[in-house]
């Protein structure tokens, strides 16, 4: 009979730890650590800490610079950055007074095309002379009255000054639109150069003196916009031209429109703090400067004003003559010389 045996194997010594002596350093080493070497331990996290913190601090000042985006939209605006509106209050001052340049181009190209038509209601059809005549009349009166325009600038203002030239703008278009004769027509288109003379003038010195300094050359591109659009305007109401006969005078009469907006919203508009200034007007000075440039640069815009009046006047010696002098009389003829190609490609 076959018994099976198990082979017995010697059992290992026994761990200290369940013997009745334990050994400490074996307890240490299975047993929780106790709270004193935790504490250690802690203290060495301490110790550790203490490097990261002073670490963090370094990093503070950039961490406190810097600030969630809806915070620097907003404070950007608040001073001027991001969405730039600087220039808004401003704008509708410069867009009226840029009306009297959208009023130069419309009457530079409004008769272009039906100038056949008039030709032929009005009795001169084929003279070219007379036609050119209607047309560059235009220009000598421009001519005349920017010659007087610095004179009533400084008695009355910018604005009073603006509203006076629309009074021939009007008249001149309602002439010409209602003319039964060449007389009529050449009467009209005179008169209407004469406002356009005042104007052009006059509307670069008046958005100079009334935009901030930074938004100058932005807003000042205004005036040659006004005239580009006022030549495509006239240019495409210039079409029905073509079949009817008397649609001149539907161009004409809306010719008339611009100038009483201009005349209307320059009752609404500001008037230069430069020439407020310069007639003793500080408060309404410093009313518009604050208004449109903002209350920061009231205190400075004045002070450069009065600086300027002051100094002004310091040339009444100067002659006009002067002008025909080396080196001035250069600039002179140039202009002369580009004024008469100007009329003689009118007139042509």
């Amino acid at each position: 009979m076959w018994v099976a045996t198990v082979p017995q194997q010697p059992a290992g010594p026994v761990p200290t730890i369940f013997t009745a002596r334990p050994n400490p350093k074996l307890v240490c080493r299975y047993l929780p650590k106790p709270k004193s070497f935790r504490f250690g331990a802690f203290g060495i996290r301490l110790r550790l800490n203490k490097y990261k913190v002073s670490a963090v601090k370094k990093q503070l000042p950039e961490l406190e610079t810097q600030k969630p985006d809806s915070e620097k939209l907003r404070v950007g605006q608040e001073k001027g950055e991001g969405f730039d509106l600087g220039w808004l209050p401003a704008f509708p001052h410069v867009f009226i007074a840029s009306m009297s340049n959208f009023l130069f181009g419309y009457h530079i190209g409004v008769m272009n095309g039906p100038i056949v038509s008039i030709a032929r209601e009005l009795g001169f059809e084929g003279n070219s002379i007379l036609e050119g005549l209607v047309v560059s009349i235009f220009i000598v009166g421009a001519f005349l009255g920017s010659i007087g325009c610095g004179f009533i600038v400084d008695k009355l203002g910018c604005r009073r000054t603006f509203q006076i030239a629309t009074i021939p703008l009007i008249l001149g278009a309602l002439i010409s639109a209602q003319a039964h004769s060449l007389d009529e027509v050449i009467l009209g288109r005179f008169l209407v150069g004469l406002g356009i003379g005042v104007d052009t003038v006059l509307v670069p010195i008046y958005i100079s003196e009334i935009a901030p300094t930074k938004y100058r050359g932005s807003l000042g591109a205004l005036c040659q916009i006004g005239t580009c659009l006022g030549i495509i305007s006239s240019l495409f109401l210039g079409i029905p031209s073509e079949s009817d006969p008397h649609w001149w005078k539907t161009m004409l009469y809306i010719a008339s429109i611009p100038g009483f907006i201009l005349a209307l919203g320059m009752q609404f508009a500001v008037d230069s703090p430069r020439w407020l200034c310069k007639v003793g007007r500080l408060n309404d000075a410093k009313a518009v400067i604050k208004n449109v440039w903002g209350a920061s640069e009231v205190e400075k815009a004045i002070e450069e004003f009065q600086s300027v009046i002051k100094n002004d006047g310091s040339d009444l010696d100067s002659s006009w003559l002067e002008l025909l002098q080396e080196p001035n009389s250069r600039g002179c003829i140039k202009v002369v010389d580009l004024g008469c190609q100007h009329v003689m490609a009118s007139l042509c």
